[in-house]
């Protein structure tokens, strides 16, 4: 989350006025993240989250990112919810910007993940592939693996002077994730970006699922590279191997890896490392002015990546083959 694009009172007056949720009492600019713009909206009823999308998000996608929640909430995933205004319109227009609001969970993301956090963030990942089964809506990755090499065009003059030499790395390992990179594995629904600071617990308990303005269809254990990758890692850039385990044993508890899944975990980590590293480095070198915006460091990625380059099968994350 971020905010990229301020909102005029007599704008937000006007467009909370098609709303059946009472006057606006207070807004306030939510900070963390790097990619819409997002506002704690508190209204007569209430608070909510208001989120003006920027950026990568198409706006043509959003009805896909919109039905999803309905659809997994529907099927017991805990995740926001849009709020139609009164005219069954869950989306409109605010300050030049496709909008919407969704409704407020009530939790906290934890900001040093322990292996108990990481078993119910396996777990809840794969209730939520399974709850996706059925959405009729599809989205492409627009991050995959032939979406990575644009992203690196557009970053890479400037690459080095992040770290000298990471040019080059970069575009070793790019090209060998386009030679190598599955293409034939289980499918689906995917959230592409469940970071700590997208899932809420409250009391201990895992409260809710956020941000789903990267879900996409793709394979289903991608997503779980992006949770280890995500959960299980210390600061100097280690691999948290009592945290992995945990990871994965509650994902395999609720949906259990093929074969094929394990054999390509390696791989997929490695993917998911370069994604972030990509994206991470592009938005570290074009912060807009006067965002209001913490860019996240590229650089913990580059740690992450080098670390799955000397893994040979998925036991270096704790499961026993």
């Amino acid at each position: 989350m971020a905010v990229y694009t301020e909102i005029a009172d007599d704008e937000l007056a006007c467009f909370i006025a098609s709303y059946d949720i009472g006057a606006v009492l207070s807004l306030k600019g939510i900070a963390e993240g790097v990619e819409n713009s997002n506002y704690l909206l508190v209204t007569e009823t209430g608070p909510h989250i208001l989120t003006l999308y920027e950026k990568r998000v198409d706006p043509n996608d959003l009805p896909f990112f919109i039905g999803l929640m309905e659809h997994l909430a529907k099927r017991g995933i805990i995740c926001p919810q849009p709020v139609r205004n009164r005219e069954g319109h869950a989306l409109g227009m605010l300050a030049g910007r496709p909008a919407a609001i969704v409704t407020f969970l009530p939790g906290m993301w934890v900001r040093r993940p322990r292996a108990d956090h990481c078993l119910a963030i396996g777990g809840a990942l794969a209730n939520l592939h399974l709850a996706g089964e059925g959405f009729e809506l599809t989205r492409h990755n627009a991050l995959t693996v032939d979406g990575w090499r644009p992203l690196f065009d557009r970053a890479a003059a400037r690459a080095d002077e992040v770290m000298p030499g990471l040019r080059d790395d970069i575009a070793g390992e790019l090209d060998l994730l386009e030679k190598t990179w599955p293409t034939d594995l289980p499918r689906g629904v995917i959230h592409a970006d469940l970071f700590p600071d997208n899932v809420f617990f409250l009391h201990e308990e895992l409260s809710g699922l956020i941000d789903f303005y990267f879900a996409c269809n793709d394979f289903l254990a991608y997503d779980v590279a992006v949770c280890l990758n995500a959960w299980c890692f210390e600061a100097d850039g280690s691999l948290n191997v009592t945290k992995a385990r945990a990871l994965l044993a509650g994902y395999q508890k609720v949906r259990p890896f093929t074969p094929e899944e394990l054999q390509a975990l390696p791989l997929l980590a490695r993917g998911s490392a370069l994604r972030f590293l990509l994206t991470r480095l592009y938005d570290w070198l074009n912060v807009p002015p006067g965002a209001l915006v913490a860019p996240k460091d590229p650089l913990e990625y580059l740690r992450k990546l080098r670390f799955h380059r000397t893994v040979q099968n998925a036991s270096a994350y704790g499961l026993i083959l």
